[in-house]
Parts: structure tokens; C-alpha cells; sequence
């Protein structure tokens, strides 16, 4: 199979070696304002750690029954950091071969996991927002408390907002990068059989013609 284009391939490095940047800086986080918090709330998520205001989430949550937010409520914070060097080296793989087939596996792959992450997200959040405590000083019959996977979602008196940061945005930058390249790559192709078929009806006729004469 045809390798890609050598700007293919050094897109896909720099886009690759860019993803690093996810382990100095939060890959989602959760912002919350309410109008007793004007200034807003937020939980930041890193690939092996939660910052921000936990504390002052923790206190609120109390009174409602919620878990207390940990580290140890998140298993995927003891590999994260090996599945993104993982996903690192499978680019620069692709940028050294200019393999098309690992880049095509290298989108599947990337669609799975990001749908896998939001999923496994969404299951955290559900048993975060609903499996609270009997004993909560503060009861609202039938309320569930989950926070939204992506986007808004009003809990009481609080507008949550959940999307990515600075280190997810480099990931999703760097999966779209390569998605382009991809279609780039696919358009490229036909364009080049195109031309070669342009090309050569006129030599053919051309020999045919002089085959006549």
C-alpha cells in the first residue's frame, strides 16, 4: 500500500509529541456556579489526580449524601498515564512508516477509546449522583445528583458544567489532525487516478490512431 505524503507524516509527529502536553496540564474539568458561589466552583481532572476546590465540594456534597471525590474513587488514574504514552508512541509510529493502515486503525482505535472514556465517565457519574447516603441531613425524594458527562446540567440550585481542558483539548486536536490527513490523504489518491486517467485516453488514442494509419 502507497505510504503518506512525508508532510503527512511530520504533521502527524508534531501532532503526536504535542499530546505530551496532557501530562502537565487537567484533561476535563467541572465547573459549578451557583448564586451563593458567583465566582464558580471547579474539580479538575488530570490524567492521575483531581485539584480545585474539591474540598469545598466535599463539604456541600455532605449535606446531600454524595461519596467524598478522591483519588481512590478513580482506578484509571493508576494506567492513564501509560495509555497516553501508549497512544503517543502509536503516532509517531505512523509518522515513521507512513503506514495508512495504522493510521486508519490509529482513528478506530482513537474513536473507541474516546467513547469508551466518556461511557466510563458517565457510569462514575451515575454512581456518584444516585448511590447516596440514607442518613443525609438534606433529602429530596426521587432528585439524583449525577453531573453531566459533557455540557450543562442544572442540580438544584447549581448550573454544573463538564467539559474538556487544556490537556483534553490537545488529544481531541491531535485525533482531528489526523482525521484530516486521513481524508487529505484518501482525496489525494483519487485525484492522482484521475489524473492518470486524463492522461491517458489521450496517449491511447493517440497510438490508436497511429496503429490505423
Amino acid at each position: 500500500m502507497k505510504k503518506l505524503h512525508i508532510l503527512s507524516r511530520i504533521l502527524i509527529g508534531i501532532a503526536s509529541l504535542t499530546i505530551i502536553i496532557a501530562y502537565f496540564f487537567p484533561v476535563w474539568r467541572i465547573d459549578l456556579f451557583a448564586p451563593q458561589y458567583p465566582e464558580g466552583l471547579v474539580i479538575k481532572i488530570w490524567l492521575n489526580n483531581i485539584t480545585g476546590d474539591v474540598d469545598v465540594v466535599n463539604g456541600l456534597n455532605h449535606y446531600i449524601g454524595m461519596k467524598k471525590i478522591s483519588v481512590e474513587m478513580f482506578p484509571e488514574f493508576s494506567f492513564l498515564i501509560y495509555i497516553v504514552a501508549l497512544f503517543i508512541c502509536y503516532g509517531l509510529t505512523i509518522a515513521f512508516t507512513g503506514s495508512r493502515k495504522l493510521l486508519f486503525s490509529y482513528l478506530v482505535v482513537s474513536a473507541i477509546g474516546g467513547v469508551a472514556a466518556l461511557y466510563d465517565f458517565y457510569l462514575w457519574g451515575y454512581d456518584y449522583g444516585h448511590n447516596l447516603n440514607p442518613d443525609a441531613p438534606i433529602k429530596v425524594p426521587g432528585m439524583g445528583y449525577q453531573p453531566p458527562v459533557i455540557g450543562h446540567k442544572q442540580l438544584l440550585n447549581f448550573d454544573a458544567y463538564s467539559m474538556p481542558d487544556v490537556g483534553g483539548y490537545i488529544v481531541i486536536v491531535a485525533v482531528v489532525v489526523a482525521g484530516i490527513i486521513w481524508i487529505v490523504e484518501k482525496r489525494l489518491d483519487k485525484n492522482e487516478i484521475l489524473f492518470r486517467l486524463i492522461n491517458f485516453a489521450p496517449v491511447n488514442f493517440m497510438q490508436q490512431q497511429t496503429t490505423t494509419h
